[in-house]
């Protein structure tokens, strides 16, 4: 696999040549870049650096390179130690830090690890930003100071500091969560949810039935919290009975729940929920990327306030929500991002705020989930031998269905509002393919409306 280097930091497998892998070498350039950005802005002082990682097996190994790097240029770290994603973000917030190193490859099995790199408000690098630091490593622009010099570490537990922030926040109705006397299976993938979220459970009167809740880094099953990958948590959850079960990824950053009769609530509809409960409480403008469902602009729309998409990636996400004023937003995939905390993937924060919603709502899970639009995603891929082709592919869809106004800030999305569905054609920044998403009220619909712009793209490679 090749190392894969964006804006937001780099990524790859643990294992293999150089230049095909996430190795040693990589991890120093990155995390010397990264000092190089800010020592270039912060002149008068040492700069502090926040460090998180996940439970993945090499965690331990690429956060001692990457502590040893910051010290090795002249940089303060805070080690964190295990720590998710949302709170290493919160933790630069607490630490008033210069900027965050988040040691984490998300949903990505257990062999691969990556860098996610934050500025100083907790967020991930804007895109130039991203860009800038990318320079640096390539031509290894950067510089380690003499011995007098050296950065100094710190070791601090912020999961608490999280978690009662959380806790505090005026949406997040614990009474009401507590008399409702939840009972969930939580699934937390072996990693760092299965210490950090039973804690925050507890503190809401929740009765937590743990499934994968040792942090070994050796994942019980693929770790992206589709239906799928969640079987034994469905099953666990009618065994025992329980209200709802919770999935977490291995960094907490995105949330997937199961039913009270082990179908699965919809990961589309983690977002919607919060969303129409946080509407409910404070309304205001919403945001999405173009892949996510129709479902939020509806809820969004019912409440007299305005949707807004914005292009793929959760950097683009939140600096559309800073544009508009979002009083709630995220993805698809069950990213939850609540500004009145911080700006990035909570998980814990989604888990608290949707059990906040059930409880008002007083219902049973599969009822709360038919209560929202109903909505099929049918998700494709079409093959591309030739990369050039791609612009040919994008241009003759616009061209195709110009009187329906396409979108173009990520790639080309069309909506139909008549049949309440949409198309979304974007191409991957992995993989030699372009992704091609349909929305409609059916799934029958939804496959149609993928076989109709399948024959337009049909067309081009012909």
């Amino acid at each position: 696999m090749t190392l894969i280097k964006s804006i937001s930091g780099i990524r790859g497998t643990i294992g293999g040549e150089i230049g095909n892998a996430l190795t040693p070498i990589d991890i120093v350039k990155f995390s010397a870049a990264f000092c190089t950005r800010l020592k270039l802005k912060i002149t008068d002082r040492r700069p502090k650096v926040v460090v998180g990682r996940d439970a993945r097996l090499s965690g331990s190994m690429v956060q001692q390179i990457v502590c040893g790097t910051l010290l090795s240029c002249g940089v303060d770290v805070v080690n964190a130690n295990y720590a998710s994603t949302p709170t290493t973000e919160m933790a630069v917030i607490f630490e008033k830090a210069d900027g965050g190193i988040i040691l984490t490859a998300s949903h990505n099995p257990r062999q691969w690890n990556a860098l996610k790199l934050l500025n100083n408000k907790g967020e991930f690098l804007t895109d130039k930003e991203g860009k800038e630091l990318l320079e640096f490593a390539v031509k290894e622009q950067f510089t380690f100071v003499d011995v007098d010099s050296l950065g100094k570490m710190t070791q601090r537990d912020f999961t608490m500091d999280h978690i009662n922030a959380v806790l505090s926040d005026s949406l997040v109705d614990t009474p009401a969560i507590k008399a409702a006397k939840f009972k969930v299976v939580l699934d937390a993938i072996n990693s760092v949810g299965g210490t950090t979220m039973p804690i925050l459970l507890e503190k809401l009167g929740v009765e937590c039935v743990k499934l994968n809740c040792e942090p070994t880094g050796d994942f019980a099953h693929n770790p992206e919290p589709l239906p799928k990958n969640l079987i034994d948590l469905s099953n666990t959850v009618v065994k025992e009975k329980a209200d709802l079960g919770i999935s977490v990824d291995p960094d907490v950053d995105r949330l997937a729940f199961i039913c009270e009769d082990g179908s699965p609530f919809g990961e589309e509809y983690t977002l919607v929920s919060v969303a129409s409960y946080v509407l409910e409480k404070n309304p205001g403008p919403t945001v999405s990327n173009l892949s996510s469902t129709r479902a939020l602009r509806d809820v969004t729309e019912k409440a007299g306030q305005v949707y807004t998409p914005a292009a793929v990636g959760e950097v683009n996400v939140t600096t559309k929500m800073h544009e508009v004023g979002a009083v709630i937003g995220g993805e698809g995939n069950g990213g939850v991002i609540y500004p009145a905390l911080h700006h990035g993937r909570d998980a814990y924060m989604g888990v608290a705020l949707f059990l906040s919603n059930l409880a008002h709502k007083k219902l049973k899970m599969t009822e709360l989930r038919d209560s929202y639009p109903q909505y099929f995603i049918s998700k494709n891929r079409i093959e591309v031998s030739d990369a050039s082709m791609v612009e040919k592919i994008l241009a003759k869809v616009t061209e195709h269905y110009k009187e329906y106004s396409p979108l173009t800030i990520d790639g080309i999305k069309v909506d139909f509002q008549d049949k309440r569905s949409w198309f979304q054609l974007r191409k991957s920044n992995t993989e030699p393919i372009i992704r091609l998403y349909t929305e409609a009220p059916t799934e029958k619909e939804a496959d149609a409306l993928a076989e109709e712009v399948k024959k337009v793209v049909e067309d081009v490679l012909l």
